[in-house]
């Protein structure tokens, strides 16, 4: 048993790196509910305003040109005919080293996009994983409630029919009726609670639940696919969208330390004039250069506003890194005790179902009682139910753990 819980846990550990594509039912159920996810369809206009600041970033200029027109008459006075038309060209230009920061800023919201996508894919992984597991588990009881209503109902036939004979006293006839009416309770209860999990089910995928509910198996263990600049492996969606977050922030603490003061403007002037109706015009060019003065308070209140942006995404990659490493090992030792928890309760299920046969053929001969044949079928019943439920809690809390070390469906 432990190397079998030894290999499974190395299987899962070497998850860190980026698995293949998988289209099991888990994958198709997971596109199902993406396909509904509202963010879903905001993505594309993320990716387009994305793409958008790249093309800004990598522009010749820091932003469009501008064109005036002014004119200049004295008709309104002495209208001796002086006339003068000027068309100035402003373009702005880029300051020192900012060009470089905005382009590494445009790059860093690119790849931010990217992957807060992926890490809310992740996270819709999870609840369609949990909706799996939860649908499981209401199926299983419905299964054992129905198999109880099968053998009551077989029971309550068999002792109506020994006490229409003599061998049974009525109280056996009344206590099989009893058993038949808690087992048909049970069974409505299990509908009920299997008709809720499928409606949430519904809910999330916009689908009908698969007739199979199948586990997810390990992944075969995968060489080390390296760490990122914060040493941490890159590949786990939620942490890789935080990273891409704090790669953001320092890339707009990096414009802003660029940024010291407003676009300079470069203009060209062209002027057409003339004094007077006798004189001819005159056509002259000149060009312009302003440069904004740097504002003191307003460069230290953008500054000071990127750097703690800055240090908060760090902190929060941070402290996401750890907490994830604790949610990976909680769920694999998780994994190690409900596979010990299903390894004894399959024993004790053993030998109960071998109680059980022999109580019921001790029942038949007429050497045992009803009373002691239902408490041995209870405590039957109640074995396989431990059974079912702790297979699907394993199965479970091997999703728990995939979920945990960021591996899709």
């Amino acid at each position: 048993m432990k190397a079998s819980i030894a290999l499974l846990l190395a299987l899962l550990l070497g998850q860190l790196a980026s698995p293949p594509v998988r289209a099991g039912p888990l994958a198709v159920a997971l596109e199902q509910a993406w396909a509904r996810h509202p963010q879903a369809g905001a993505d594309p206009a993320l990716e387009e305003e994305a793409r958008a600041r790249a093309q800004l970033a990598a522009a010749v200029t820091p932003g469009p040109a501008a064109v005036s027109l002014s004119g200049l008459s004295d008709q309104v006075g002495n209208d001796r005919g002086k006339r003068e038309w000027e068309v100035e060209l402003a373009v702005p230009l880029w300051l020192p080293g900012q060009k470089l920061a905005r382009g590494a800023e445009a790059d860093a919201g690119l790849a931010e996009v990217a992957a807060q996508r992926q890490a809310r894919r992740l996270q819709l992984a999870g609840e369609v994983r949990e909706a799996w597991w939860a649908l499981a588990a209401a199926r299983a009881t419905r299964d054992l409630a129905q198999r109880r209503l099968a053998g009551a109902r077989a029971l309550e036939s068999d002792v109506a029919r020994r006490y229409r004979a003599g061998d049974l006293a009525r109280v056996d006839a009344n206590l099989a009726g009893n058993e038949r009416l808690a087992a048909e309770t049970e069974t409505l209860e299990a509908e009920a609670a299997l008709a809720r999990a499928e409606l949430a089910w519904r809910k999330l995928t916009g689908a009908p639940a698969p007739a199979r509910l199948e586990a997810e198996a390990p992944l075969p263990v995968r060489p080390d696919s390296g760490k990122d600049e914060h040493g941490q492996q890159g590949d786990h969606p939620q942490l890789a969208a935080l990273g891409a977050a704090a790669r953001l922030a320092h890339a707009r603490l990096k414009m802003a330390g660029e940024t010291r003061r407003d676009a300079p403007e470069l203009a060209m002037r062209v002027l057409r004039e003339r004094s007077d109706a006798n004189d001819s015009y005159g056509n002259s060019l000149g060009i312009k250069l302003t440069i904004p003065l740097s504002a003191d308070a307003r460069v230290r209140q953008a500054d000071s506003a990127a750097r703690a942006d800055a240090v908060r995404a760090d902190a929060e990659l941070a402290l996401a890194r750890l907490a994830l490493e604790r949610e990976a090992e909680g769920a694999r030792h998780q994994v190690e005790m409900a596979e010990r928890q299903l390894d004894l309760t399959r024993e004790r299920q053993a030998l109960i179902a071998d109680n059980l046969a022999l109580a019921e053929k001790a029942f038949a001969l007429g050497e045992s009682d009803l009373a002691t044949l239902l408490r041995t079928r209870a405590a039957a019943l109640e074995a396989e139910a431990a059974a079912s439920r702790l297979r699907i809690a394993r199965d479970a809390s091997v999703s728990r753990l995939l979920q945990a070390l960021g591996v899709m469906p």
